[in-house]
């Protein structure tokens, strides 16, 4: 990766312009003579200029450049470089003028300010042989020196707020506590510079905690730092960063493994839903490879799967390998259930699972939210009265028995490879005994959701809803689940009317939620002696 002179020589500019700054601040600190605010001003309204210089050349250029080309990476990094710089070149405007109200009687320890300002020049020294080099352990001291300028930033905070005690002196005593933090927020500056030297390198934008977080989980891997490279795969709706991990020998859409981080408690679900999995049915998990934890977050290395999701397979494969695919998923559904199914009746309580979640959906689509209206003698109940009165009727059902299902039945979270012809899970921090027709339901209105607007394309995913469907009844059937068809009429009511929150297209929420009406108002018309005889209108809700 080389950068173009126009911007090389630039940032060459920009540099050596910020760390003189900071070298003039620290001489206005240290000798404290009598000087022209006018230099910083000048000084920084050149800086700005450079950065703009550099923001214009690397824009030119992105717009010319593919998205995954190593040259693209580094030219983002070096606008944010350029922005970083230019913030320290403006704090360093903004103490000097912080300085100017002091006027010349500096008796409160301005010296002290001195090794700080060192670790920021310092700093800055080290950016641009990061950069050209592509030198990740360069970059990791550039953000070191903002944990030791933090540090000498709290003793002099400590210092300064015990000195405010006697109330002497607090005009120049909190001017020179604006100016540590003035000093402190270039440390920040740094470590923002670090973070975009260390995502060039590895292709990802990753921050200093995920790329210790990547260190220490990829140590058993046999890649070097310098070697890893990274690519960003999704995107969890719980802000989970989900990205390949590879080496540069590796072949095209092949990783070495999974990195995935996110919020401690959610990872450490996943961890053990996948160690149940293990326990309870072999080798539909991936392997957990790593598990860190680092304050309120934790990073998981799972093994990579062969093969394709559900969706990529359903939108962008042959009829006959989604054939194929479906086939698998069902044998491999039905075995599942079977070896792990138990005895204890459960209930899913789908409706109040829906209650739970109303909300955020009324967040994203309010016009959803009605109050109980009239027509005539025509009573027409609001969404909230008919949910409420559904949690009600739900109590008296119950699954005859419960199996480990997945708990979060998305087709994204299944995998399979036609090599193998083998079916994977993934994501299974919600899995659980629970009652089979949640994975049901969740499977069929994930599909309906798609936002596919292609007539032919969208009758095969319907298509693949109903035989999803007719499987899983077929195995209602034969285990003598007499309750089958209404629990997933509520199952469907519950997830077309949730995943409304993830769907901005106004048409097709409002398509979801009006099926959630409809089915739960089915229900409702259902004598509660004759729920045996219900039967879930598959056909009318899945039609393109």
């Amino acid at each position: 990766m080389s950068l173009p002179s126009s911007v090389r020589d630039n940032l060459h500019f920009l540099i050596t312009e910020t760390s003189s700054q900071v070298n003039n601040l620290k001489s206005l600190l240290e000798e404290q003579p009598s000087f022209n605010i006018k230099i910083f001003v000048t000084q920084s309204g050149y800086t700005n200029g450079l950065k703009s210089h550099i923001h214009e050349s690397c824009l030119s250029r992105l717009a010319t450049q593919n998205e995954n080309d190593p040259d693209t990476r580094l030219f983002r990094a070096s606008e944010f470089i350029a922005t970083d710089l230019q913030r320290i070149s403006e704090l360093c405007l903004d103490c000097a003028r912080q300085v100017h109200t002091l006027g010349e009687d500096l008796e409160f320890e301005t010296r002290s300010f001195a090794p700080l300002l060192d670790r920021v020049i310092q700093g800055i020294g080290l950016i641009e042989k990061a950069l050209e080099d592509n030198d990740t352990q360069i970059a990791l001291k550039i953000g070191r020196t903002e944990r030791k300028i933090d540090e000498e930033y709290k003793k002099l905070l400590r210092h300064y707020m015990s000195s405010l005690k006697p109330k002497k002196h607090t005009d120049e005593l909190i001017t020179a506590m604006f100016i540590a933090h003035s000093i402190d927020q270039m440390g920040n500056a740094l470590l923002s510079i670090s973070e975009s030297i260390i995502s060039a390198s590895l292709g990802q934008v990753v921050n200093m905690d995920q790329f210790y977080s990547i260190k220490a989980s990829v140590k058993d891997l046999d890649v070097a730092d310098e070697d890893l490279e990274i690519e960003s795969i999704a995107q969890t709706r719980s802000g989970s960063t989900i990205s390949g991990i590879s080496a540069p020998d590796q072949k095209e859409d092949s990783y070495l493994a999974i990195y995935k981080d996110g919020e401690k408690h959610k990872l450490k679900e996943e961890r053990q839903g996948v160690e149940s999995w293990h326990e309870i049915y072999p080798g539909l998990a991936p392997k957990i490879l790593s598990y860190k934890k680092r304050g309120e977050s934790a990073a998981l290395l799972i093994e990579h799967l062969a093969g394709q999701t559900f969706e990529q397979i359903l939108l962008h494969e042959p009829p006959k390998r989604v054939k194929e695919t479906l086939t698998h998923l069902a044998d491999t559904m039905k075995d599942v259930w079977q070896e792990t199914r138990t005895k204890k009746p459960v209930s899913a309580c789908f409706m109040k699972q829906l209650s739970n979640r109303l909300d955020a959906a009324y967040e994203v689509h309010p016009e959803f939210r009605k109050s109980n209206c009239r027509i005539g003698d025509l009573n027409i109940p609001s969404f909230d009265t008919l949910l409420n009165q559904a949690v009600e009727y739900e109590k008296r059902l119950q699954a005859p028995f419960s199996v480990y299902i997945h708990g979060d039945f998305n087709l994204d979270n299944i995998i399979y490879d036609p090599d193998e012809q083998r079916i994977n899970f993934i994501d299974l921090h919600r899995s659980r005994y629970m009652d089979y027709v949640q994975d049901v339901s969740v499977f069929m209105v994930s599909n309906y959701r798609l936002q596919i607007l292609d007539r032919t394309l969208r009758r095969r995913i319907m298509k693949v809803s109903r035989v999803f469907y007719r499987m899983a009844r077929n195995y209602a059937h034969k285990t003598g689940d007499e309750t089958f068809e209404i629990r997933l009429a509520l199952g469907l009511a519950r997830s077309f009317a949730t995943s409304t929150r993830f769907i901005l297209d106004k048409s097709l929420a409002r398509a979801m939620f009006q099926r959630s009406r409809f089915l739960i108002e089915q229900v409702l018309a259902t004598d509660p002696k004759r729920v045996k005889e219900f039967q879930t209108p598959v056909k009318e809700i899945f039609i393109v």
